[in-house]
């Protein structure tokens, strides 16, 4: 059975940082590419960052310069540090581990940028 699990969001003051952690199980992991989504109060769900299977990494140009993807094959988890947070990062957040014809998602986090 294939389980996602993230872990790591909170409340957190403009300006500071949270670390979100996804630990995937039940599957190859260095056999999938893997993305984080968010979905804000109001909005659509935006692609954050992706590092697929090969390395290859994506940000949006939102998060640019302020948020870093990082895919441990060896735990099967993929992260997402955040640092600069700002209020309109406050969003849930979630883990998408893909590979044509499957994927799989997280339950979803919720970070939450206020002072």
């Amino acid at each position: 059975q294939v389980q996602l699990v993230e872990s790591g969001g909170g409340l957190v003051q403009p300006g500071g940082s949270l670390r979100l952690s996804c630990a995937a199980s039940g599957l190859n992991f260095e056999d999938y590419h893997a993305r984080w989504y968010r979905q804000a109060p109001g909005k659509g769900r935006e692609s954050v960052a992706t590092f697929t299977a090969s390395g290859i990494i994506n940000y949006a140009d939102s998060v640019k310069g302020r948020f870093t993807i990082s895919k441990n094959n060896g735990k099967s988890t993929v992260s997402l540090q955040m640092n600069s947070l700002r209020p309109d990062d406050t969003a849930v957040y979630f883990c998408n581990v893909y590979r044509l014809p499957r994927d799989y998602w997280g339950q979803g986090i919720q970070v939450t940028v206020s002072s």
